[in-house]
């Protein structure tokens, strides 16, 4: 008769344990894609292109669609995206918390800390006297009774029209003037070569920042919030991704920025031209260290070990 060795029954075992363990670290075929949504802003155009770099070095396929924000959560509440990296809060939660509170959106977590958003001018113009909200509608003449806002229907131009409507701070016969980053950009730099007044939404992470000398207005807490605006922003995805789709779920989870990371990226894409994949693939390999974090607990598609993956996908040596 034919004796098993009690090594051979161990050995069988621990194969037959570890077999659906391997499938099952495998991604499901239905997973295999993420749609993000952008809404033109070079910010989230920069974390969006540094999370998809990682994502391709996993082995998933990334496509993204610019929307406006409305859009952006009217999508991911039908499932035509999964993750939205740019929910902005408190300024934004008039668009968001009621998706959020159906159930419609999940908020996954903080991907950066220490933002802001709010109005501000020229510093040659804060320095003539403009320093609060209160202070703009004194000087409306020289603003043209003009307010600059991005593109149509995002929350900083919402909360300056609501400004208007309620005629807070004398600013009810005020316009607000819809454009976009681009074009709100390129209106404060022909206004500030000639020294023109202008008050526009400003925000930081932002190379704006550094690009112009600029201030931001107080008095505005009631709108955009205490601290000059100061904002989380925040990873949203469609109901119930995370859990649908675990490990993209946890890379979302781990996913944080830093105000640095994302001005350095920003500035290579608007000052230098890059694209914005190109531009966050090289900071990602001169940053190699950041995706440790990130990839905590992260597989490839197939199942296998996520970060020496992403680090030979990025030309990263081990």
């Amino acid at each position: 008769m034919y004796k098993t060795s009690s090594l051979t029954l161990v050995a069988g075992s621990l194969l037959a344990s570890m077999a659906p363990l391997a499938a099952a670290a495998e991604v499901p075929e239905q997973c295999r894609t993420v749609h993000f949504a952008e809404v033109g802003w070079t910010d989230i155009t920069a974390t969006t292109a540094m999370t998809s770099e990682v994502l391709d070095g996993l082995g998933y396929d990334v496509t993204s669609d610019t929307v406006s924000v409305p859009i952006a959560y009217s999508g991911l509440k039908n499932g035509d995206f999964d993750v939205f990296l740019g929910n902005w809060m408190p300024s934004m939660a008039s668009i968001s918390d009621p998706y959020i509170d159906k159930g419609q959106v999940d908020r996954v977590g903080a991907n950066l800390e220490g933002a802001k958003y709010t109005l501000a001018v020229p510093q040659y113009v804060y320095d003539a006297g403009v320093t609060s909200v209160a202070d703009l509608d004194k000087h409306a003449d020289q603003f043209g009774k003009r307010l600059y806002g991005i593109e149509a229907g995002n929350d900083g131009n919402m909360i300056i029209q609501d400004m208007i409507d309620d005629d807070a701070f004398g600013l009810g016969d005020w316009e607000l003037v819809d454009s976009s980053e681009a074009g709100m950009l390129a209106e404060l730099k022909s206004k500030v070569g000639d020294k023109q007044w202008m008050v526009f939404l400003g925000w930081e992470p932002h190379p704006m920042n550094t690009n112009f000398d600029m201030a931001y207005l107080s008095g505005a807490d009631d709108y955009f919030g205490p601290n000059y605006g100061g904002a989380t922003v925040y990873t949203n995805t469609r109901a119930g991704y995370v859990d649908d789709c675990a490990n993209a779920g946890r890379l979302l989870k781990n996913l944080t920025f830093t105000l640095a990371m994302e001005n350095e990226v920003m500035g290579a894409i608007m000052d230098d031209g890059k694209k914005p994949r190109v531009a966050a693939r090289e900071w990602l390999q001169a940053h190699p260290d950041v995706l440790a974090d990130w990839l905590e607990g992260v597989t490839t598609v197939d199942g296998g070990q996520g970060l020496p993956a992403v680090k030979k996908a990025l030309g990263i040596k081990q």
